[in-house]
């Protein structure tokens, strides 16, 4: 990986209508399949910023590849392929183009999504320390006393929230999942985001990353319960070295992290349109994403 140049949008290089434009990843009608296109976009505090990181889309889309893969066995998923060169030149505008989306797609099959982020925690920190110092629970979920921040949880917890395209998703207890979308789909989507979350935190253990916290989309194929989007990304994980795991500190996660920590040492208003991002900063968040690749499928 050696892009300098960070792509923003897929718009001109792909025949197919365009079904949805999300902060990082294009949504594009194949028919009977959709392609996903992941761009270099960031986005922090619900702004898309600039420039876009070199490299973040592909490393984002083949990280998300290589768990689809790793995770085939116990769960079925909206995968198909990641390779550019299946696409017909009606579907891609030329070879130029072609080659800007290498290693950034995904094909995939369509399915009906089910509007729930599926949160599974295995340590308590980040939004479920906040719950758990306000009242002991996360998301209705009551915890042992005495739990400290970055405290590895007994047995991984399942923490829904109501998806919303617009706005931020709103945590949820397990009743009112229930109540969203019954009983036996609730306990589908909690059983098998834990299997997944289990597995991975396994594997990435062998490799000295911890995976504190992890989310997944779900959706439903023929009658079939099918994970969709991504799974397993800097963007949809917490990643944490091993060698850096504490209690009682904000752990330096392996993601966009220097972005987050120059915006909020700015005197960025968090409410006008933010200033690019330096170049430091850019280099040092391309770095991040293109490390965490590397040791998870090196």
């Amino acid at each position: 990986m050696n892009s300098t140049v960070g792509i923003s949008t897929a718009q001109d290089l792909i025949k197919a209508p365009l079904l949805y434009k999300g902060k990082v990843r294009e949504l594009y009608d194949l028919g009977d399949k959709f392609l996903l296109v992941v761009t270099d976009r960031i986005s922090a505090f619900d702004f898309i910023l600039s420039p876009p990181i070199p490299d973040k889309g592909n490393v984002l889309n083949r990280v998300s590849a290589y768990w689809f893969e790793q995770t085939a066995s116990i769960q079925k998923s909206h995968f198909i392929h990641a390779d550019v060169n299946q696409l017909g030149d009606d579907i891609v505008v030329s070879e130029e183009a072609r080659e800007l989306l290498k290693d950034r797609i995904t094909v995939g099959h369509k399915a009906e999504r089910i509007d729930v982020e599926c949160v599974v925690r295995g340590y308590i920190t980040g939004n479920g320390w906040r719950q758990y110092q306000k009242n002991g629970e996360v998301n209705g979920i009551k915890l042992p006393d005495g739990l400290r921040k970055n405290s590895k949880l007994a047995e991984p917890i399942f923490t829904p929230a109501a998806k919303h395209d617009v706005g931020h998703d709103v945590d949820i207890t397990w009743d009112e999942l229930v109540e969203k979308v019954g009983v036996a789909l609730a306990t589908q989507l909690r059983d098998h985001s834990i299997k997944l979350y289990e597995q991975a935190h396994q594997k990435c253990l062998e490799k000295g990353i911890l995976i504190a916290d992890c989310k997944f989309e779900f959706g439903m194929l023929n009658g079939e319960l099918i994970l969709i989007d991504e799974i397993f990304t800097p963007d949809c994980s917490r990643f944490w070295d091993q060698s850096k795991y504490a209690l009682d500190i904000e752990i330096d996660s392996m993601d966009k992290e220097p972005v987050r920590q120059y915006l909020a040492n700015s005197d960025w208003d968090k409410v006008s349109e933010p200033d690019p991002l330096p170049e430091h900063v850019v280099a040092e968040t391309r770095s991040r994403y293109v490390d965490i690749w590397q040791r998870l499928t090196q």
